[in-house]
């Protein structure tokens, strides 16, 4: 028995072996299919004629990633930790709109969720070693949360400052009717978006907009080099990532004791 799952660990949570990288190829094809059927069947031409098919294909696919699931809890040497990680709950909302449509009545608003399967490539594709370069960009964006939430607190102090001046130099008059509305003119403009449904008619007015569209080119830069500055120093931290001997997956914590993937203790 403990043969026969230490084999199932090494097919499922490992990338090394044939038969490994032969399930994780014929995940993605399940995971792609299904989501190619979930957009046409959206179509409401495509519903008519193909609505039946697609339903038997939805059927299988969810009862396809439901045994993975189940195989992914048996075989996995801390369950609650799989069942619980980003990943675990990723897999387990995949599947879960397709049994409520059973049980509850409208639940097949709920279906769209089923995109959410995308999500599970990211962790297949470490057979191509991006995995640890997707971690990069999270540990960088945790890491710079706090400069980051101090920027967007200054642009919004800048835009309501800036939507209440707006206000008071155009008035009504020339759609500025509101403070609230001024302000969503400044975050439009400030974000080079430029929706075109408000604009400043005054001279005056028309100088401070230049401006803000000047002042929105060079903010746009400041969370990227704050993001940028922290991958670099990850980067150069070699010893940041603790690669699991089991799956292959890389721990993107210095101090965790068990892989997050397949619950493998570190030795």
């Amino acid at each position: 028995m403990k043969n026969i799952k230490h084999k199932l660990n090494e097919i499922v949570f490992g990338t090394e072996t044939f038969a490994g990288k032969l399930f994780d190829i014929i995940l993605i094809g399940f995971i792609l299919i299904s989501v190619f059927c979930i957009i046409i069947d959206s179509v409401p031409d495509y519903n008519q004629k193909y609505g039946n098919i697609l339903k038997i294909l939805e059927w299988f696919f969810t009862i396809c990633f439901t045994i993975e699931y189940i195989l992914r809890l048996i075989i996995s040497e801390k369950p609650l930790k799989y069942a619980f990680s980003f990943f675990g709950l990723v897999d387990f909302i995949s599947f879960l709109p397709t049994y409520l449509t059973l049980f509850i009545s409208g639940s097949h608003y709920l279906l769209v969720i089923r995109t959410l399967r995308l999500l599970r490539i990211f962790r297949i594709l470490k057979l191509v070693q991006y995995m640890k370069q997707g971690e990069l960009i999270l540990i960088a964006l945790k890491n710079s949360r706090n400069k980051i939430i101090v920027f967007l607190f200054a642009v919004l102090n800048l835009v309501i400052i800036i939507g209440a001046v707006m206000y008071v130099i155009e008035g009504e008059k020339n759609g500025f009717t509101s403070i609230p509305k001024s302000i969503y003119w400044a975050i439009v403009t400030l974000t080079t978006v430029g929706y075109g449904d408000i604009s400043p008619k005054t001279p005056l007015g028309q100088f401070l907009a230049s401006m803000i569209m000047i002042i929105g080119y060079s903010i746009i830069a400041v969370p990227t080099g704050i993001v940028t500055h922290e991958m670099t120093t990850l980067s150069k931290d070699k010893n940041y990532f603790k690669k699991c001997e089991n799956c292959g997956y890389e721990d993107y914590e210095k101090n965790s004791n068990f892989c997050r993937i397949c619950g493998k203790k570190f030795k």
